[in-house]
């Protein structure tokens, strides 16, 4: 695909959600792991892990975009909401983990 003006207005903006979700996602691990710290570990600890891990995947991918030339990117993959989806759920997961350990 072509570079064209509106082409790397649609890239950044496609970026940018998903620094955004990174972001919400890295906030809720921050709060997770202070109610570790102070409620103790378990299967929360094991659970935490496994978002962490989720994240870290899910990051590189965010890195991998920046560094894609614009030639390389595809209409179709703006239309694609599957790795948004995945940022949702690993959200979801981490905001019901906090809201226990919170409450």
């Amino acid at each position: 695909m072509t570079e064209t003006p509106k082409m790397n207005h649609l890239i950044q903006q496609h970026i940018l959600e998903h620094e955004m979700r990174l972001k919400h996602v890295d906030t809720l691990l921050e709060r997770a792991q202070h109610g570790i710290a102070q409620a103790g570990g378990g299967d929360t600890a094991e659970q935490l892990a496994r978002a962490k891990s989720a994240r870290d995947k899910l990051s590189s991918q965010v890195a991998q975009y920046k560094q894609r030339p614009p030639e390389q990117w595809s209409e179709a993959e703006f239309e694609n909401k599957g790795p948004m989806i995945v940022w949702d759920n690993l959200a979801q997961q981490l905001e019901k983990l906090v809201e226990r350990m919170e409450h």
